[in-house]
């Protein structure tokens, strides 16, 4: 038997969440299957492709909702998990009791572990250390912005590899340490550190970028890195740099996106006044109340530069 896992790719929580479903779908459903894993993007033109769902069971952790018959489990805690109402209406008439959605939840990972304990029985206590960090990290529950982009733990080591690895092989590698192991082992491993310390190298020099393209007006910080070729960075550093700050817009490109990524300081004093993934929703993006995104086509930069400009001007108001 084969039970293909789709996942939130470069993803922390959405690594997680496939290999904490992968434990709990082994124990109690499939103990002989071959367990294969796809990662999963937010593009422009998003689309379930028939070849996607090639598993005997198929599985989507941390990403939206599939309408395909193919699908045998669905677990997502976002508040943009639908592509259409359509798709919301077909969720909304499942009877199986196997699509599960809780956008109160920070992290996938803590949504499956709750949601598996509660209706199977099923518990790991080796992987509390994992659903601790995915809500961390998925949560933003950092102590500061600097410990956030300084990343001393293994599990935030783990979060720049799984968040800047070209293509999701290593990924997939992690996903399945994750199942049995310590983060701190995982990170030890002589191909994964060297992946850290090259991807760190970067790190330090998106902070210079960010520093000299960026800008704060009115508690909005804005910075423009299509022309710099960053394809990801630490979605803490506006907050490092300008730490008086209570949002950030940033319009970047990818081998497959143009993107507007928005958010909201973790460590801001006032209350926020914005969904941003209501606002997002808008430009046919999504994400949570304190951080979305949008994806346009590959090289739809102008596009991108008004959505962010208008965004921009809302958040200041």
């Amino acid at each position: 038997m084969r039970v293909r896992v789709l996942y939130h790719d470069h993803c922390f929580d959405g690594a997680g969440a496939a290999a904490l479903i992968t434990r709990f779908l082994r124990a109690k459903f499939y103990p002989d299957a071959e367990f294969l894993y796809t990662g999963l993007a937010h593009r422009a033109d998003q689309l379930f492709e028939d070849g996607l769902f090639d598993g005997d069971a198929n599985v989507i952790v941390d990403f939206k909702y599939a309408t395909h018959p193919n699908v045998t489990w669905w677990f997502d805690h976002h508040q943009s998990a639908f592509l259409s109402p359509e798709d919301a209406e077909h969720f909304r008439r499942d009877t199986t009791g196997r699509k599960l959605l809780d956008p109160s939840f920070r992290s996938c990972t803590k949504f499956i572990a709750t949601v598996v304990k509660d209706r199977f029985g099923f518990e790991a206590p080796d992987l509390e250390e994992l659903v601790t960090w995915a809500d961390i990290v998925d949560g933003a529950l950092y102590e500061s912005a600097k410990a956030a982009v300084e990343m001393n733990a293994p599990a935030m080591k783990l979060t720049l590899v799984i968040e800047g690895t070209s293509g999701s092989e290593m990924v997939q590698k992690i996903i399945r340490m994750m199942q049995q192991r310590k983060l701190e082992e995982i990170i030890a491993e002589p191909e994964i550190e060297a992946e850290y310390e090259r991807l760190h190298k970067t790190h330090l020099r998106n902070i210079d970028i960010i520093h000299r393209a960026g800008s704060c007006d009115r508690g909005v910080i804005y910075f423009d890195l299509a022309e710099y070729g960053i394809e990801g960075y630490n979605k803490f550093i506006p907050y490092y740099l300008f730490p008086d700050s209570a949002y950030t817009v940033s319009v970047s490109t990818s081998s497959f996106r143009t993107k507007v990524s928005v958010g909201s300081n973790p460590w801001v004093r006032e209350p926020l006044r914005h969904n941003l993934a209501t606002i997002c929703e808008r430009y046919g993006g999504g994400g949570h109340p304190k951080v979305g995104a949008i994806s346009f086509p590959i090289g739809a930069v102008g596009e991108a530069r008004r959505a962010a400009a208008e965004i921009r001007e809302e958040l200041k108001g």
